[in-house]
């Protein structure tokens, strides 16, 4: 008789399965070996070269990516930019201040350089506002100790290949007691075609401090061709600290994005953390609130508007680690054209973690009939005594208010942009900042625009 065949069902490796990114570790950034803490970094790089030769590239098969596919992505294209090579500089309207009148200082990171100022009543009274570069050569101690300490090189193939190869990025730190009254901010601005831009940001906030950060990512709309951005956000808020962290994402419709993002939040200690997403051909974003801390406290507010072809995939968890923690996650999105979002959110309360209230929310308003959006909420209670509460909701807009003000003569398009206004004004309210808000204003209306 002949043998039997063994039928199996796993699909086939694809050509993003097979093909590798073409960076070598000749090209892991170094340190004067003589330099106070260059060992721990060599190591911390090592590490995550290690990592990201053994990680493959995620396929639909995985759980967290099962939306998101990479086929397209060509990722044995890209090459890591160039010190001295001619890039736009970036528009100006990125370097006004969202928060307040003045900066209390500014970072803009291009390829290959850096361009930082910090008040001299800032560095008088300790705080370090620095990118990464500079941090490895004044801090390397203090670079150290906190990098890779709340987002792990191994967590992912790209968070791997930021922890490698990242040179452009911003260390923060506030001394404990200190109050930082004037905003500090930050732009990363990532022009060209085939590169790869990697970053790596680190906040600290010690104990009692308090700080208001705004980061911004940002890049011209480019054709034929495509730009990868892999990033990494460590956020560690200390004891009774309180930071409000605000980021936007305008990257340019040719950039694909991953980021791998996660704050720790201690005793009594206060995060605010705003989202903003209006760019990229495909982002995947990984943005995780640890509260570590009893007593911590969390809230997590997203926007997100996409329109064409773009696919933009938050993943979110709210992990309440302690007694006593609060959480609360509001993420809105409109689409237009063919484009897709997926949102997928956790509460996780862990053993002994009672007195917890956790609430985590999304909103979807579909504006186009080819548009498409997920929404997927999920809780895991492991303790008693707590009150967590989840909803997701996906529709069109209701004809009601529409009819009602065309009725008071307002035309179409004009009644479709006042919803979609309406639609986010809950994510507005809280944003406590105008220069943000009228941001992000600015951002619906130039889609009702291209929708209309």
């Amino acid at each position: 008789m002949a043998a039997p065949t063994v039928v199996t069902r796993r699909p086939k490796a694809t050509a993003a399965e097979r093909r590798e990114f073409a960076f070598s570790r000749e090209m892991i950034p170094t340190l004067p070996t003589a330099a106070p803490g260059s060992d721990a970094l060599a190591s911390y790089r090592l590490r995550a070269w290690e990592a990201f030769q053994r990680l493959p590239l995620p396929t639909p098969t995985d759980e967290a990516w099962r939306r998101t596919d990479l086929r397209e992505l060509a990722v044995d294209t890209f090459r890591l930019p160039q010190p001295g090579s001619p890039f736009p500089p970036p528009p100006r309207r990125l370097l006004k201040p969202l928060v307040g009148k003045t900066h209390g200082g500014q970072i803009v990171l291009t390829p290959g350089a850096a361009r930082s100022e910090l008040s001299a009543a800032l560095s008088e009274q300790g705080v370090i506002f620095t990118d990464l570069l500079a941090a490895e050569q004044d801090h390397p101690d203090l670079l150290a100790d906190l990098i890779g300490r709340i987002v792990r090189p191994e967590e992912g193939k790209f968070a791997a290949l930021a922890a490698a190869f990242a040179e452009s990025g911003i260390l923060v730190y506030v001394p404990p007691g200190v109050h930082v009254e004037q905003p500090l901010h930050s732009v990363l601005w990532g022009p060209g075609l085939g590169l790869a831009h990697l970053s790596h940001i680190l906040v600290w906030l010690d104990e009692g401090a308090s700080l208001t950060y705004v980061h911004e990512a940002a890049s011209p709309d480019e054709n034929d061709g495509q730009t990868l951005h892999a990033g990494i956000v460590e956020l560690r808020v200390g004891a009774g600290a309180h930071l409000t962290f605000v980021e936007l994402q305008s990257w340019g419709n040719h950039v694909w994005n991953f980021s791998h993002e996660r704050a720790q939040v201690e005793r009594d200690g206060e995060l605010d953390w705003i989202f903003g997403a209006v760019g990229s051909r495909l982002t995947k974003n990984f943005s995780d609130l640890n509260l570590v801390g009893e007593g911590a406290t969390g809230r997590m507010s997203g926007f997100y508007f996409t329109d064409g072809v773009q696919h933009l995939d938050h993943d979110t968890q709210q992990n309440h680690l302690a007694p006593h923690t609060t959480s609360d996650l509001l993420f809105k999105g409109a689409l237009t054209g063919s484009s897709r979002s997926v949102w997928q959110g956790m509460i996780y309360v862990a053993p002994g973690a009672e007195k917890t209230d956790g609430y985590q929310a999304n909103r979807n308003l579909v504006l186009s009939p080819s548009a498409h959006a997920d929404s997927i909420p999920g809780l895991e209670i492991c303790a008693d005594d707590v009150r967590c509460t989840h909803g997701a909701t996906v529709g069109k807009i209701d004809p009601e208010p529409l009819f009602y003000l065309a009725s008071r003569g307002i035309p179409h398009n004009e009644a479709v942009r006042l919803v979609v206004e309406g639609f986010f004004d809950p994510i507005m309210q809280r944003i406590p900042f105008d220069g943000v808000r009228s941001r992000f204003q600015h951002a619906i209306g130039d889609k009702m625009t291209s929708f209309s």
